[in-house]
This record gives structure tokens, sequence and C-alpha cells, in this order.
């Protein structure tokens, strides 16, 4: 296992993109040994008739350009297409046990499993087998267990394909319980928006980015979420867009950018200016920051009707399309100064600042991430960005409307093809009358949810269709040992990672292809589709040759494991399915026939095709039929009390990070190198508590349960952040967070807002 890198804490000065990038690039790459296969991948990525980036899910815009990546999409290319390879040897030469103790890094950095494996307690190791065998004893087991207690869940990265595949077999073997990634990250966006405005999707398309004058974003790092989205803020701001950025933590990629692709700034090293105001906001505190504005039209607008002048709000939208404006304006209204100014964080003035601005946008775009959807009152913030777009009528015109950013390429296109626990989002007539079975109608188990029934050992199964489960959930020490209990674990996986290595009775390793391998079944080479964030469909070939010819594809995986579980069903042709994928997206148009039709003819459409969206068109899918006004229920979204010694832990990425998949131990962006194990503090709170730059500290759990959960071994590093709020990793700090310590609707895990106090090693 490698080693830790020198530690060194050096403010970065340079901006996002750039050489910085580059850099960034060659200090990953070349360590997994590729050929000339991934630079094909790159130099055919995210354009038409290309592969799909496995990373985030920006769009692929119909005219890309030459390069069409970014320094952590090459990354994931790389992760992906690496030589290295974990063949069996590997695990005869270590032991699981052994394992546990290895870095997240150096378990991915073993490289591309090759083989199904099976752990044998006897000699706790991973052991070779055929896929007759896996499939054999996987669907034996699950036919002994009760479907009701075994989860199906997706990552964010299966294609459509595979997703409508996994989803129906989770069906028809009785299971309701389909959690999926965005159960950790944009539940809360699903949940909110489709209350708000009947819609659980971004209302705005890439194109839209051309005709706004304003974008107001919250709690979104675009630097090392979704860099590919620093070009379309670039041109935004060089033909006069107004840019205004609310985050705790200044994040480089909202100051400035070098177009990497633009010869004259990477000569002379000069930037774009990407923000033009930033509001460093309290950790949870967008709810008051935004209430202020609001505060401030509504009163404007007051003012002016009263003295015979213009309106400064959109009446006739607002009498028109939505309900409850009066009883948020009277909310606002009646908010105090004082209150909003100290759980928002910014002054009277900052607020103000960002007002002015909001006041005169005719076309305004919110973009916001996981700052706003991680919170126990996130769905609170996220009403108050959609009440701020419909004061305005900020929705259904060019240029304007909510753009949430997703992280997993396809988070967003698994919900569209059926992966949800919900029933009622779930196309259970459709699916009836299509296979001749009775779909389960409960309500299945959401991520949160699994946990509970993981950790009380209620869980009989578990099948992970890729991602880190275990790694990336909260409540980590009790979920390992809930994890251990569970009698069946089965990992569909390219990489080993921590949620391999803590088996149950029966555990089971499937390795598959990548997205950017090439796929041959019995009709020839196959292609899968995604959806990203704008609700755009693409296709997607992998062209690189195979890491392993024991490889099977996720379709023909789902495939095996239904065809060994369940009793045979003429309609649903599994094989055929895997013989040719068009097979599938006939399935797929004949079960949602409003969005996919002609499906296999569309999918190569140069942007991809759009599924549509009701409220784009200022049509409104809620209980009320328009779209609907909400006051918050707290002037924090964090939803616990300041008090003395008590710090609001916001749990971030590093930009050598994709979730839980570590790419380096290098976040260029914040200064950090050589370590993850850091807690970055506000000079004036190091002072209060008489810590200096360097000190080793511990952090442990401040929650109202009163759980003794503590992370040792953390260094101290000063950094612009508000009073009274950290900034350290994840997953390492997943430690901290509760279980029960989620969004309140939505059960998103709230790791943007987490109560802990700081203890001084000895």
């Amino acid at each position: 296992m490698a080693g830790q890198d020198d530690i060194e804490i050096k403010q970065y000065e340079g901006a996002a993109g750039g050489w910085g990038s580059m850099e960034g690039m060659a200090h990953v790459l070349p360590k997994e040994k590729l050929n000339a296969e991934a630079l094909d991948a790159l130099r055919r990525q995210n354009k038409p008739e290309g592969v799909m980036c496995v990373s985030c899910a920006w769009g692929k815009p119909a005219k890309p350009h030459v390069a069409e990546f970014c320094e952590n999409g090459a990354k994931a290319t790389a992760w992906e297409l690496t030589t290295l390879r974990n063949t069996p040897d590997f695990f005869q030469a270590h032991s699981v046990g052994e394992l546990q103790g290895w870095r997240d890094y150096d378990l991915e950095q073993a490289g591309r499993l090759t083989h199904p494996m099976k752990y044998d307690a006897a000699s706790d190791k991973y052991v070779a087998v055929s896929w007759k065998e896996a499939f054999d004893a996987i669907g034996a087991k699950l036919k002994k267990l009760d479907a009701k207690k075994v989860v199906f869940y997706a990552s964010g990265r299966a294609s459509l394909e595979t997703s409508y595949m996994y989803s129906l077999c989770a069906r028809l073997y009785g299971s309701h319980n389909l959690p999926d990634s965005s159960n950790m990250c944009h539940e809360t966006t699903s949940v909110g928006l489709s209350n708000a405005i009947g819609s659980p999707v971004a209302t705005i398309q890439m194109d839209d980015y051309e005709h706004c004058d304003t974008i107001f974003c919250w709690g979104q790092n675009v630097g090392t979420n979704s860099p590919r989205m620093l070009h379309v803020l670039e041109k935004a701001r060089k033909r006069g867009v107004e840019i205004v950025t609310f985050n705790p933590l200044k994040e480089r990629g909202w100051e400035k950018f070098t177009n990497p692709q633009n010869p004259v700034q990477m000569t002379l090293g000069t930037s774009t200016q990407i923000s033009t105001q930033y509001h460093q906001v309290k950790a949870g505190g967008d709810i008051s920051a935004i209430l202020g504005i609001a505060k401030i039209a509504i009163e404007a607008d007051d003012e002016a009707r009263s003295a015979g002048r213009e309106a400064i709000l959109d009446h006739h939208f607002i009498e028109q399309h939505t309900v409850r404006f009066e009883e948020f304006a009277d909310y606002a209204r009646k908010a105090k100064w004082d209150d909003i100014v100290r759980e928002s964080g910014l002054t009277r003035e900052a607020i103000e600042d960002a007002a002015r601005i909001y006041l005169k946008s005719k076309a305004m775009i919110a973009v916001y991430g996981m700052g706003i959807t991680q919170h126990r009152y996130g769905m609170d913030s996220l009403y108050m960005i959609v009440n701020l777009l419909l004061m305005r009528g900020h929705i259904g015109r060019p240029g304007a409307g909510p753009g949430p950013v997703r992280g997993h390429s396809n988070v967003q296109g698994q919900r569209t093809v059926g992966i949800t626990e919900k029933p009622k989002l779930a196309p259970n007539a459709r699916l009836k009358q299509l296979y001749d079975f009775n779909p389960p109608d409960w309500q299945g188990w959401d991520t949160v949810e699994s946990c509970r029934h993981i950790i009380d050992g209620t869980c009989d199964g578990f099948i992970q269709l890729g991602g880190n489960f275990l790694r990336a959930t909260p409540e980590h020490e009790k979920m390992v040992k809930g994890w251990e209990k569970i009698p069946l674990q089965v990992h569909i996986a390219t990489k080993l990672n921590k949620s391999h290595l803590h088996p149950g009775e029966d555990c089971w390793l499937l390795p598959c292809l990548g997205r950017m391998e090439r796929d041959m079944q019995a009709s020839g080479p196959q292609a899968v589709t995604m959806e990203d964030s704008f609700s755009h469909i693409y296709g997607s070939r992998g062209k690189a040759t195979p890491a392993s010819h024991h490889l099977l594809s996720e379709p023909a995986i789902v495939a095996g494991i239904a065809k060994a579980a369940l009793e045979p069903n003429e309609n649903v042709p599994w094989d055929a399915w895997v013989d040719d994928y068009s097979l599938v997206r006939d399935a797929i148009e004949d079960t949602y026939p409003d969005k996919f039709s002609n499906f296999n003819d569309r999918m190569w459409q140069p942007g991809g095709f759009w599924k549509g969206n009701p409220a784009a068109h200022r049509k409104w899918e809620t209980e009320s039929g328009k779209a609907e006004f909400n006051a918050p229920r707290a002037m924090n979204a964090a939803g616990f009390d300041d008090k003395p010694g008590r710090f609001r832990l916001v749990t971030l990425r590093s930009n050598d990070q994709f979730n839980t998949t570590i790419y380096g131990y290098h976040d260029r962006f914040r200064g950090i190198h050589g370590t993850r194990e850091v807690v970055m503090m506000n000079h004036a709170d190091m002072t209060a508590l008489g810590l200096f730059e360097g000190d080793m500290v511990s952090l442990a759990s401040d929650a109202d349960d009163q759980e003794d959960r503590v992370v040792d071994g953390l260094r101290i590093v000063p950094y612009d952040i508000p009073q009274g709020c950290l900034g350290g990793y994840y997953p390492e700090l997943n430690v901290l967070i509760p279980i029960e310590h989620h969004a309140l609707e939505s059960h998103v895990p709230a790791g943007k807002s987490v109560p802990v106090t700081i203890r001084k090693s000895r």
C-alpha cells in the first residue's frame, strides 16, 4: 500500500482551469499507465456519436469544443481505462482483514477487477468463481429471502438500459426497495420541485444560458463538481451577465477561470472573473439570505404600487400561475433584519447588493447544488429559491428557471426509467400490462430507511449496482456492524472499494464492463444511453478493449441474476435484451411513450433529445394545479441551534475526487496537498480556542442523541470560511453524521451542516 504523501499546505493563487488543470491531470494520469485507447476516449468524450463521460451530468453540447472534457472527466476516464489489473492473484496475496486497513485510493489503485469472485470465510479471501456458479448461487439465495427485505441499490452511472432492466428485475422479484444515489444528494430537488412546480428536475436547457441576463448560484462548487460548466459561465460573463454566488467557502471556480482552450489566456496567464458578487453565507443560511432579498423586493413593490409607479414583481404571472403569494409576502414583510443578518451570516448591505441585481433581472437562472439540498431544512432552502423565481416570473420563459446541477452522469435518468422506491413514481400499471405480473405497490426503502434496516439487522440482502454505499452513508460504525450481518451481498463493480470489504454470510463481487469499453453482444457492438441535468438523452458508445475477457456488461449481469432468481416469464425477453440493447430501448419506449417516442431513432441527435418538462411551459402538475409559494419553517436550514463550542461542519469534495473515488491527495484549489485528514477553520475561531495552524485535533459529534462519534488525527488548516463553520472531507467525516440527521421530507443525509465540537489532541 502506498504511503502518505508529503504534506504541504500552501494557498493556491491560480484560477480554475488553465495550467493548473494540466498539472492536475499530469499528476494523476501517468499513474494509470494509460494506452492510446484512453486518449481516443478523451477525443470522443461528450461528443455526438461519442462516449458520455462517467463523471458529472453536465450536458453534451450539439457543437462541442475540440476537447469536450475537463480535468475531473479526464481523471475519471483514466480511472476506468487504467491498464492496472486486480486479478485473483491479488486476492490470494491479501486477506479481506488486511484490505480493510487500506486507504480508498489504494484499493482502487489496485486496478480493474478481472474475474467474478466469492468471499471465502475460511481463508478470509475472495476467490475466483465462474459466472454460472455465481448466478446459480445468488439466484438460489434470493429465492430463500424475504423480497421485502432485499435492497436493489443503484449508483448514478448505470445506463438507462441497465437501470430499466434492474428496476424491472427488482419488481418481478417482489421488492420495491430501489434507493439510488439521488437519495444521498438531490432527492430534496426531486421532492421539493415536484411540490412547488410539479416537476422534479431543472426546467431550463443548456441554451437558456445564452438568453439569461442574471445567474444566481447557491451551494455548488463548479470548479470541482462540473468544470465544463465554466465555459458556459465564461461566455455569459463576456456578454455582461451578472453572476451572484452564495457559498460558505470561496471556491476558485466561482472566482476566476482560465480557459485551457484559449491560447491567449494560456499564454498570458489571464483569466475571466466569474462571479460579480460573492457572498459567504453561513452554512444553512441561504434561507435567510434569500428571505432578505425577497423582503427588499416585496417592500419595494409595495412602495411602487402605492405610489402609482410600475410594479417590481410580476403580478400577472403571480395571479395567473401561483398560489399562496400573499402568505409568503406577509412572512417576508414581518421578518426582522436582525434575524436575517444573524442567521444568514451576511450583512444587510451585502444582501441589498444582491437584491439590486435581482430587481433588474429580466431572465434569471437559479443554479444550486448539494449546499442547498443536504440540510435538515433543505426543502425550505429550495422553496426559497423557487419563491425568488416565481416573484418575477422567472420560470417558463427563455433564459430563466431553476437549474440544479446533478453529480452522477445518469442519476437523473435512472429515476426516469423506474429506479424509485416510491410507488406513485413507478409505472406499475404499464408494467403489469406489458409483463403480466403485479408489481409491488408498497413504499420501499430509500437510503436512510435501508440504513436503518441494515443497522437493526432486518435487511436480508443488498444488491449494489455500482457505487460504494457503505462508505457513502452516515453512521459508519453502526453501518459496518450491520453490513457484516447481511445474509447476501452482491456487488456489481469495476474496482474494489470499502463496501466490498465487510462481507456478510454470502458475498459476491461481479466485475462489469466500463462505459468506455467495447460491448460486443450477439447482434454486434452495443451502445447505451444517459440523461443529463437538462433532461436531454444521449447515446454513448464505448470502443476501448475490455479490461478482461471475463467481464460481462451490466445488462448481462442483471439478466443473469434475474434468470437465476425469478420464475420464467415469457413476456420478459432477458436473453434477447442482452443480445440487442435496442430492444431494451423499445421496451422503455413502450413503458414511457410520452418521453421516449422514436427512442432508437433519436438517441444520436446532436445535443441529445429533450424528454420534455411541463413546468417549462408553465403547466403546473402540483396538487393545486399552480406553482406554489412556501414560507420557510426556519430561518436557517441546519436544523439545530448554535451554542458555545458547537460548530457547523460542511463536508466537502476535493478537486482530486469524485464522490467516494479518490484520485489523489492534492486539493489544488484549497492548497492542501498530501492529506485529507484536515479541518478548515476560521482564524477568529482558532484564536478563540487557542489553536494554531498545524495543530492536531479531534472532531466529535454534538448531535442531540448524545452518541459518541469521533474522528481523530485531523490537522487544523486556517481557511476563509464563516465563523462557526468548519470544512472537512467527505467521506472520511461521514462518521460524524447521525443516520437521523437528514433533510426532513427527502431523507437526504444533512452533510452540509453537521453539529460537531473540537477536541485538541494531546
